[in-house]
């Protein structure tokens, strides 16, 4: 039997990975756009579905896949908030995701945005397009060996983001509820307190946790950190106050602020809006407003070719395993059903 899947969120770059790296020849269905209540079609008669970060999977679309004839709900993401699991264990829907993928990927857009907002080099770039030459006092800058990096979440991303900014020079700090041994060959652990204190750049690589760290990135957060210093967010869009982040620009209390997340960023993301167009929400707008010394990027952090390679083949070998023995190391644990018809 050939097993059937629509896989949403499918750029034009990833065609070929999918079908390149299909060993299991799965007949497959690659939909460009992400899923909505719109393309929920596109899962008929298919036996598996394959989704990225921002598709929705509600109560409704599973419903519908049920109805379809799909089994099989996977997520080539490691978070899977975008999934309704209540819904899935409701219509008997196994979950799998893929737990990590090359964690380089986050560790160098992290490093590069940084990189960008130390040395002013997005300030300098978008000057000298406008024909100006000149140096001014803002593209003066300390070098990366001179400064003190703090990484909040030090586990494989935040390791690796260490271990490329310590091969630069730097002195590296990292925060942690669990402190590695492989962590402590490269960062020096201190109190969420003092990192943030002694730092001149922050990197935040920690998981979302809805109902305990929502907008951990707050104003005391922003206040604790030294004044004049970089910080980075390419975990969770959700970690975050977008106000408090404009006020630390605007307050200067922060020289820039990087962000590759929002939360309920598809709302915003991966939309094409006219320049004299206003983005509905004004906070999100107003730190758009504040380039370059905010520098956002669209969700990119996964989107490499090694990132890419992880998340496909996992998601191909989570599949596999399902089907042949009803489960997988990556399996998703479901909550119990609900007393609801089903």
């Amino acid at each position: 039997m050939t097993v059937k899947i629509v896989c949403y969120g499918v750029r034009p770059n990833e065609k070929e990975y999918f079908e390149k790296l299909n060993t299991f020849h799965y007949k497959l269905n690659l939909v460009e756009s992400l899923l909505n209540h719109d393309n929920a079609e596109a899962a008929m008669g298919m036996d598996a579905i394959i989704l990225r970060g921002n598709c929705l999977a509600d109560r409704k679309n599973i419903k519908n896949f049920a109805e379809y004839g799909v089994k099989y709900l996977l997520t080539r993401t490691a978070g899977f908030n975008h999934i309704d699991l209540e819904a899935a264990a409701d219509y008997n829907m196994m979950v799998a995701r893929v737990p990590s993928y090359s964690p380089n990927a986050i560790a160098e857009l992290s490093l590069t945005l940084a990189m960008s907002l130390l040395r002013h080099t997005t300030y300098t770039t978008n000057r000298t397009a406008k024909k100006d030459f000149r140096i001014d006092t803002t593209m003066f800058s300390k070098e990366i060996r001179n400064c003190t990096v703090g990484i909040i979440g030090v586990g494989k991303i935040g390791q690796t983001e260490a271990s490329l900014f310590k091969s630069l020079g730097a002195n590296v700090l990292g925060y942690d509820v669990y402190q590695s041994d492989s962590a402590k060959e490269t960062v020096e652990f201190k109190s969420l307190d003092d990192v943030l204190a002694e730092s001149d750049i922050i990197s935040v690589h920690v998981p979302y946790i809805p109902g305990e760290n929502d907008q951990m990135i707050n104003s005391e957060f922003i206040n604790k950190m030294k004044d004049k210093a970089i910080l980075i967010n390419t975990a969770r869009g959700e970690l975050q106050d977008n106000q408090a982040l404009l006020d630390a620009i605007n307050s200067n209390k922060l020289d820039g602020i990087a962000t590759d997340v929002f939360a309920n960023e598809s709302s915003i993301f991966f939309k094409k809006y006219d320049e004299d167009q206003s983005l509905d929400d004004p906070v999100i707008q107003g730190l758009v407003d504040l380039y370059p010394r905010v520098l956002i990027t669209p969700h990119v952090g996964s989107n490499t070719d090694e990132a890419l390679k992880n998340m496909i083949e996992t998601s191909y070998e989570n599949l596999d395993s399902l089907i042949r023995q009803g489960y997988s190391t990556n399996d998703v644990a479901l909550p119990e059903k609900t007393s609801m018809t089903v």
